[in-house]
């Protein structure tokens, strides 16, 4: 039961506060704080195992409200509840002033619920349940402030473009349900699907994943949806939406094992990814764009580690990313907080006024890089030598593909840093630490973005003694500091090389307008045409026709008195004459 409650107690609270008045504020901050505070102490409560509930059947196909708690599913949870609390508490002030307060902390509180639901399911429907509600909270958080211009749009496309790739998603689960006969996940390993059938409903699964885990070709909604709040930037990015896809195909790995070609291809996507999402972040100018691509970036880290069959990098590496990614976008809000802008071009010199968010921002894109000892070292370092040692082109192409990608991962955070922090103060600029709901979560996610990495020396995490340091690791710190060492000479000489190609991440939104909305546009534009023209239009001539005739007929009825009494005396004349003759001659 204590599982089942790990959702629903957000969801509880969702429900409530959806039903609460916008003037609601307090209820709706105990709601929101209360229900994510529960809902992380469930998780580190919450007893491994499974139970499964039947809630119908199709035909002899059941449904069930199943869940099944295992280790990598605690650990998740826990990231959840943890970046959900931050958030829900980071969110009092930093929406101080918002008077959609009340829904908005339900819908967070929703996409909680969501994210811990799909953590939890042990039923492919009871996932996709979850899976579905946070497309609807993405939407519905993106596009909140409605102040901005470009929020509704940011909104509509991370919806369209993962809903395309959800078409993928739901028919792979319908494929491997109807297959398998069953929709349990703990038993879909055992029902022997035919290599064909198996192949083809984890390519159609790796769809879905590509949309929800922003991964080439459905990752450019990310860097979009920065319009949203920051504290959702933090959300989306740590916790929820992009780490479900990585949770799903390592909750799926066993069906994924055996197929080989489906691996391949998102070894490929993620090479692609995480190397693409690096240089799109070298040349942005909106801090907040900046560590949306560096999410691409590191989703492909953990996507690669799949394909090359290392389940608990890929897991490590998503616990990491989600303290130190939750940690840089909440500091990233108290800048923007204290300079009014996302603009890099407009920070400078902030260290000296904000010391607490200088060295907890330090932390985290420390954490990023992978500076040893913090969290980000660990994990990246571990994918990066599962890499180099596993046999195949996939891993070669892996491989080369991380290498590249740590040295501009240090070049673009190193601009960053010495970007926001070091320099000249702009005019106009006066920097200071945000209110105490804010500064908080900030130096508390530090805390783990610092340590967590030490976990993994530990016997047993997740499955296993995943790391010793060996020669390894000198490759990749070597390209860190190659990377740092020129993003300093850069800054230092005044020069702030960027590729525009790169700012515009390759012109792969350019390509998707071309080929995708306008031809569907078009489409849609010529179905209108159609329907009004044809359908609408064979409507409204059969009832001009019968308008007319019955004018027609109408005019043929209208004419003048005269006339008429003539008529009638005629009648009345004739039918008596008649009726005399017909007297006389009987």
């Amino acid at each position: 039961m204590i599982a089942l409650a790990l959702p629903g107690v957000p969801f509880v609270a969702a429900l409530v506060g959806l039903l609460l008045p916008l003037r609601a504020r307090r209820t709706a901050v105990a709601l929101g704080v209360g229900g994510a505070a529960v809902a992380l102490a469930l998780a580190f409560v919450v007893p491994a195992g499974t139970a499964a509930y039947q809630v119908v059947d199709f035909g002899g196909l059941p449904v069930s409200a199943a869940v099944d708690v295992t280790e990598a599913a605690r650990y998740v949870a826990v990231a959840v509840g943890v970046v959900a609390l931050a958030v829900q508490v980071y969110s009092v002030a930093y929406l101080a002033d918002d008077d959609r307060y009340a829904p908005y902390a339900a819908q967070v509180s929703l996409f909680t619920a969501a994210m811990l639901l799909v953590v939890v399911a042990d039923d492919l429907v009871m996932l996709l349940v979850g899976w579905e509600v946070m497309g609807i909270c993405s939407y519905l958080l993106i596009g909140h402030d409605r102040r901005l211009p470009e929020a509704p749009g940011a909104a509509v496309k991370a919806f369209l473009v993962t809903r395309a790739g959800d078409v993928g998603f739901l028919l792979g689960v319908a494929i491997l349900g109807v297959g398998a006969h069953t929709f349990r996940i703990s038993a879909l390993h055992l029902a022997g699907l035919p290599a064909a059938t198996l192949t083809t409903a984890c390519l159609l699964l790796l769809a879905g994943v590509a949309g929800k885990s922003a991964q080439f070709p459905l990752h450019t909604w990310l860097p979009d949806a920065m319009a949203g709040p920051t504290p959702i930037s933090a959300l989306i990015h740590a916790a929820t939406m992009v780490a479900a896809g990585v949770y799903v195909v390592a909750r799926l790995y066993p069906l994924f094992a055996g197929a080989p070609a489906a691996l391949a291809v998102l070894g490929v996507s993620a090479a692609v990814t995480m190397l693409l999402g690096a240089l799109a972040a070298t040349a942005q100018d909106d801090i907040k764009r900046v560590l949306a691509w560096s999410t691409v970036s590191q989703l492909g880290y953990m996507s690669g580690a799949l394909a090359v069959g290392a389940v608990p990098a890929a897991l490590f590496h998503l616990l990491t990313h989600a303290a130190f990614k939750a940690l840089l976008f909440l500091a990233a809000g108290a800048v923007i907080h204290a300079v009014g802008s996302n603009l890099m071009s407009r920070m400078g010199g902030l260290r000296t006024g904000m010391p607490a968010t200088f060295w907890s921002t330090t932390i985290g894109l420390g954490a990023l890089v992978g500076v040893p000892p913090l969290a980000g070292f660990w994990s990246k370092d571990l994918i990066v030598a599962s890499a180099q040692t596993r046999p195949g082109w996939v891993a070669t192409l892996l491989y080369a593909s991380m290498l590249a990608t740590v040295a501009v991962t240090a070049w673009y955070a190193t601009r960053l840093w010495l970007r926001t922090f070091f320099g000249e103060v702009p005019a106009g600029v006066h920097p200071h630490e945000p209110p105490a709901a804010m500064r908080w979560p900030v130096l508390l996610l530090a805390v783990p973005s610092a340590l967590l990495g030490f976990v993994a020396l530990a016997p047993g995490f997740l499955g296993g003694h995943l790391f010793h340091l060996d020669a390894t690791v000198l490759m990749p710190l070597a390209l860190v500091a190659l990377g740092a060492a020129g993003a300093w000479w850069d800054w230092r000489a005044g020069l702030n090389v960027t590729v525009p190609a790169f700012a515009r991440a390759f012109y792969l939104d350019e390509v998707q307008h071309t080929l995708v909305v306008r031809p569907v546009v078009a489409l849609a534009r010529a179905v209108r045409k159609v329907d009004e023209a044809v359908v609408d239009g064979a409507v409204e001539s059969t009832g001009r026709t019968a308008t007319a005739l019955g004018r027609l007929l109408a005019r043929a009825h209208r004419p003048g008195l005269p006339r008429y009494a003539t008529a009638v005396a005629a009648g009345a004349l004739l039918i008596g004459t008649a009726a005399v003759v017909a007297e006389a001659l009987r």
